[in-house]
């Protein structure tokens, strides 16, 4: 492949998580061509926590090691390989992407703090529906920030979807009611609701997400259908206390995982697996609007261990 043409969507998986699996190696240096004794194992297991994978997927790994190879050598490529058959088993039932529901309209609504990517994964999840077939409409419920509206209404434009909208400090509950009725009428397929980007100390906006969660209860028991988190990958174990916070509160159904391109911190994704067993619709290996997808749950986890690319 020339250096001009186009990556794939593999090859942006691979280039994005580059760094996360050079972390891993760089944390298990020296451990290699070793005898696996339990404090080989010790140290292998400390590595992979600090590389991001989390505490139970560290003593699978251990475990599998002491099955297999105990008192015998390892190489850096058996230990990739163990790495990436764990994460895959982890992977794979989590790896469900945001898929279309019969009735309409299906209301989705997206939450997560400021900074987390989370309007433009709107866009992005809005171009997928379309690719799909699918009728969409936007709803511009953060109306606690008026830049916030602004970037999902030229988002809206760019992707040529109509967008319900209001002022800045306005009823969000009241918006995504009017957006939800408007949906209705125009036959609309996906309704992706925006919401303020909620930081854990600030009761206000979780009670407001309640609010929200209630008033389209009205309109349909059963809506929202869909609360996705949308999670910075960069923020490493800082957005797995998001998870802790917003999946009761917010009654969270899935996740997406932005910002994998270029980070060290992909092994959080795994983590998240793990512990919460969350539904993982999408992660974001770019700022393109084609960047966000589903993913394959081996190739992510040859990426991340850092395992051969074929």
């Amino acid at each position: 492949m020339s250096d001009t043409a186009p990556k794939s969507w593999r090859d942006k998986l691979f280039g994005g998580l580059k760094r996360t699996s050079e972390k891993l190696g760089d944390n298990l240096g020296g451990l290699f061509a070793k005898p696996l004794d339990d404090q080989t194992l010790d140290e292998i297991e400390e590595a992979l926590i600090v590389s991001d994978l989390g505490p139970a997927m560290a003593m699978r790994i251990r475990d599998r090691l002491a099955e297999g190879r105990f008192k015998q050598m390892i190489t850096e490529e058996y230990l990739r390989e163990v790495i990436a058959d764990e994460v895959e088993k982890v992977l794979t039932p989590v790896a469900r992407p945001l898929t279309a529901k019969d009735g309409r309209p299906q209301v989705i609504l997206v939450i997560g703090v400021n900074g987390s990517g989370k309007t433009t994964t709107i866009a992005k999840l809005a171009k997928r529906f379309q690719e799909q077939g699918k009728s969409v409409m936007l709803a511009a419920g953060d109306t606690f920030r008026a830049a916030a509206i602004g970037q999902l209404k030229i988002w809206a434009e760019r992707i040529g979807v109509p967008i319900v909208s209001g002022k800045e400090g306005g009823d969000a509950a009241g918006l995504a009611f009017e957006a939800v009725k408007q949906a209705t009428e125009q036959g609309i397929d996906i309704l992706i609701v925006d919401t303020a980007g909620r930081l854990q100390n600030r009761t206000e906006l979780m009670d407001e997400l309640a609010k929200i969660h209630r008033v389209l209860g009205r309109l349909d028991p059963a809506s929202p259908h869909d609360v996705v988190l949308v999670l910075d990958a960069t923020t490493g174990n800082n957005a797995l206390s998001q998870i802790e916070v917003f999946k009761d509160i917010a009654h969270v159904t899935g996740l997406v995982m932005t910002k994998l391109d270029g980070t060290a911190r992909g092994g959080m994704l795994v983590a998240a697996a793990e512990k919460y067993g969350l539904p993982i619709h999408a992660i974001g290996v770019g700022e393109t609007i084609d960047d966000l997808r589903p993913f394959d749950p081996k190739d992510m986890a040859k990426a991340i261990a850092g395992s051969a690319y074929a």
